[in-house]
């Protein structure tokens, strides 16, 4: 899967965020910890978008936190001078000590503390109850370079925790691909809700009801599915080489046998239904399926007795008449 967005203007910082235009300094905070905690590459050691993705949340925060840079941006602005050197080409620092020395954390300050103890000891808050005292600021400067995206300085009291990522839902998309599309792959392209464009190439092969797994890319860290269809208009189903096509037979189609024209991608063709045939038979068609480097599939026609909505007196009256006599075979 190839992930492109658009380069020739700034990104929308705002849509990064995952906030509305014009949001207050706290609402900006707590979204920004989150898409950082969301997107940090030591949380996603398998997702090979998220290093790109941590430093353009970086970017946003450090655009939209600033007044001047933000009415630069907002103006026009091109791209920005944080970008011109890589604040993280030797490395991510821990999401934890990150925050810390981003927001003056000091849940991170005790010494000895691991993260999982700070979590489950410290109540939410904690940094409000009294002015910061000297131990509580940093000995040395934050681990970030000053070309970075936050400048070095004093820390402030660390601002209430964010609420509990929620999970946004999962998405589906359904695709409809040709019986030729699904046999040689197909290029796919989705855009997202934030603008970002996604592109999927199926795999050979594929058939109806495929689907496809986007992990992580829907609002939220959602999952987006891509549901393929691969149907044609006479009502055949594509999986792989072979063809699948139910045929619906009356009750006495299926009790006494028939001869009904069934539809194959090269034509119709007649198709000897024996007698006695029970729905979900599988009757089979060699070589009418599609053909890949040198093999060639059969078309599979699947039983389906269907009765009509109603039925006549004489219907109902041969019915019982054929219940009476499977029970006078069958016996008391």
């Amino acid at each position: 899967m190839t992930q492109t967005a658009s380069t020739a203007i700034p990104p929308d910082y705002w849509a990064v965020l995952g906030l509305e235009p014009g949001a207050d300094s706290a609402t900006l905070k707590r979204a920004f910890r989150a898409q950082a905690r969301r997107w940090h590459p030591d949380l996603n050691g398998n997702d090979p978008i998220a290093e790109e993705r941590f430093k353009l949340v970086n970017e946003a925060y450090a655009v939209l936190s600033d007044p001047r840079k933000r009415q630069a941006w907002e103006a026009g602005g091109s791209a920005l001078e944080e970008r011109q050197s890589d604040p993280y080409a030797s490395g991510f620092p821990d999401f934890h000590d990150y925050v810390a020395d981003l927001f003056g954390d000091r849940r991170r300050s005790r010494a000895g503390a691991s993260p999982d103890e700070d979590q489950n000891q410290v109540p939410e808050g904690a940094g409000f109850a009294r002015e910061p005292e000297a131990s509580d600021r940093f000995d040395s400067a934050p681990p970030f370079d000053s070309a970075g995206p936050f400048p070095r300085g004093s820390v402030t009291p660390a601002p209430p925790p964010p609420p509990p990522v929620q999970a946004g839902p999962d998405l589906e998309t359904v695709v409809d691909l040709s019986p030729e599309q699904a046999l040689l792959g197909e290029r796919v392209e989705l855009e997202l809700s934030d603008g970002t464009l996604v592109e999927v190439r199926t795999p050979p092969l594929a058939g109806d009801g495929w689907r496809l797994r986007l992990a992580g890319v829907a609002p939220g860290g959602a999952d987006h599915f891509l549901m393929l269809r691969v149907r044609t208009p006479e009502g055949l189903r594509i999986d792989g080489l072979r063809v699948l096509y139910q045929l619906q037979l009356s009750p006495a189609q299926a009790a006494l046998g028939c001869r009904p024209a069934v539809p194959t991608l090269a034509g119709q063709v007649r198709l000897t239904v024996p007698p006695c045939s029970s729905s979900g038979r599988l009757l089979r068609l060699r070589g009418r399926g599609l053909e890949w480097a040198g093999q060639r599939g059969d078309q599979l026609v699947e039983v389906r007795i269907v009765l009509p909505a109603e039925i006549s007196e004489a219907e109902t009256a041969l019915y019982r008449r054929l219940e009476e006599l499977a029970e006078e075979l069958t016996g008391p």
